[in-house]
């Protein structure tokens, strides 16, 4: 399938669905979320800004150079969350921007991984996500770990995560069977 038609990926709890300028309102809440945006770059200007930057990004899916996602809950369709895949290359990709709203449904976190994980390896035909979480981000980094991303360094800000496609693949069935009995 081609990436850059593909428009939702569901799952159980969440889908996944491309960014567009109307989720601007949104996209803008979270990152601006005192409680949310401590472990994330900052944001400048206000939503017609973000507005403007989500428009710059359609034009790099188009190239199929990075994929921005907004996480819904099934049914209602509420938006509860990002995950971005970007600096694309031939072998890898950088998988961040990750946040979810704190009024979002139980396991929406694990589902929101393995489903962003499986776009990164299944569609995009990537080997391995790499990923930095800064070290102050604890839940973030307690997930990873139990996930089964293998931490590859360090420094005074970050902790380094990869994933591999192989290491997807060993545990994806194990997840979603918890992730199925959980939500059950």
């Amino acid at each position: 399938m081609d990436a850059t038609t593909m428009f939702r990926i569901d799952g159980h709890i969440v889908s996944l669905r491309l960014v567009n300028p109307e989720d601007a309102p949104f996209v803008y809440l979270l990152r601006t979320d005192p409680a949310l945006n401590r472990f994330i770059s900052p944001v400048s200007g206000g939503v017609d800004d973000q507005r403007a930057w989500i428009e710059a990004y359609k034009e790099r899916e188009a190239r199929s150079e990075e994929f921005y996602f907004l996480i819904e809950e099934v049914g209602s369709r509420k938006p509860c969350g990002l995950v971005r895949l970007y600096e694309l290359e031939r072998t890898q990709l950088i998988w961040g921007s990750w946040i979810l709203h704190q009024d979002r449904p139980r396991l929406a976190a694990l589902e929101s991984a393995i489903l962003s994980f499986g776009f990164a390896f299944e569609t995009l035909g990537r080997d391995l996500c790499v990923l930095n979480v800064r070290r102050g981000n604890q839940t973030a980094i307690r997930f990873y770990r139990r996930f089964g991303m293998k931490e590859t360094g360090a420094d005074k800000e970050n902790y380094y995560f990869e994933y591999s496609a192989s290491d997807y693949r060993a545990s994806a069935p194990r997840l979603r069977e918890v992730l199925k009995l959980e939500a059950g």
